[in-house]
């Protein structure tokens, strides 16, 4: 029987070199064409992003090294909130940490017990939901006024007037309160030159919630007007043809396509708001204590100063502190959570 080319009888094993290669034979061989380094799933290692990104590490690590020094580092102190810190009986106030007899929770204890304690909290949160309700809402409308006016150059400078204020002190915003709604401000004085009685806002108790939530409005607006801004000019300019040649009005496109493309950035501000409920001001509320009485102007953050500076009660402030910081956290961490269930990403993705 003739074979022909390339064909071989039934029964016979081909030979040796051509036979296939084996499933481990084909995993080394697959293992040698892929180097080690290359990582998993294609991610590049860490030296090779090192070399890569050196000069980006090298802008940021200043900012790491101050946050490290002013923002971490005293994290460390917080033990104090569990001792009876003494800072005299050592030669400095660091090593005074290693000498002060521990007490457990007996100062979160005392703070429980402290009536003038939870007067400071009460008056943080009425005041923390009344901006929230009056001044978180003004920035939002405020950008879309100015992204409704058509020519830039008044855009620009309504923009850059009321973005100024945030660069004020707050000595020099309640100082010109003081010379506008004061009782011996401009509006006091014109009542009283044409035979009407005058009034003093800046000494009225009942009123200083709405006088801090004014000052806190005039003050930091400019700075929300400009994030909604930047995100306003995200926005494609064909959403809003587009609405408009289906018949959509200018309420309308505002509320479809204007209000959902700022919905991210609401989210995100919200978020960092609430976060910082128990922070509704120091300096503020400092400078205008003793015009209104300490039950109206006592917030935590001066309950805590006034307790640690003024008293030197170091160990019974950091535990106040302590426990402002962690319902923070809570509140940032709950916010979040709310944002993701509205479908927005809010500080971090889920």
């Amino acid at each position: 029987m003739s074979l022909t080319a390339g064909s071989r009888p039934e029964g016979t094993r081909p030979p040796a070199a051509v036979e296939e290669p084996t499933a481990a034979v084909a995993t080394a061989v697959a293992k040698e064409r892929v180097p080690r380094k290359a990582g998993r799933a294609g991610k590049v290692p860490w030296r090779i992003r090192l070399r890569r990104d050196r000069a980006l590490i090298l802008m940021t690590l200043p900012v790491i090294v101050l946050l490290l020094l002013f923002n971490y580092i005293p994290l460390l102190g917080n033990v104090v909130a569990f001792q009876d810190y003494d800072p005299y009986v050592s030669s400095n106030g660091v090593t005074a940490i290693f000498h002060s007899p521990w007490v457990g929770v007996e100062q979160f204890s005392r703070m429980v017990d402290d009536p003038l304690f939870w007067s400071a909290a009460k008056n943080t949160v009425l005041l923390f939901s009344l901006q929230l309700v009056l001044f978180f809402p003004i920035p939002i409308a405020l950008a879309l006024l100015i992204n409704s006016v058509i020519r830039p150059r008044v855009r620009a400078v309504a923009q850059a007037i009321m973005y100024l204020p945030h660069f004020f002190s707050w000595v020099l915003v309640v100082t010109v309160f003081q010379q506008v709604f004061g009782g011996a401000g401009i509006i006091a004085q014109t009542l009283e030159d044409h035979g009407w009685s005058g009034f003093d806002l800046m000494t009225d108790a009942d009123l200083f919630k709405y006088l801090v939530t004014a000052q806190a409005v005039w003050k930091d607006a400019g700075w929300g007007i400009i994030v909604f801004l930047a995100a306003l000019a995200a926005v494609s300019t064909d959403l809003y043809e587009a609405a408009a040649m289906d018949g959509a009005g200018r309420w309308r496109r505002m509320w479809h396509v204007t209000l959902p493309a700022l919905r991210p950035v609401i989210a995100l501000l919200l978020v960092l708001r609430v976060g910082d409920a128990l922070s509704v001001g120091f300096e503020q509320f400092l400078l205008q204590r003793d015009a209104v009485g300490v039950g109206a102007s006592e917030v935590l953050d001066t309950y805590v100063w006034n307790m640690g500076i003024q008293n030197g009660d170091f160990s019974y402030a950091a535990a106040v502190g302590l426990v402002k910081g962690a319902i923070g956290v809570c509140l940032v961490l709950g916010a979040n959570k709310f944002a993701h269930l509205l479908g927005e990403q809010g500080v971090y993705q889920k």
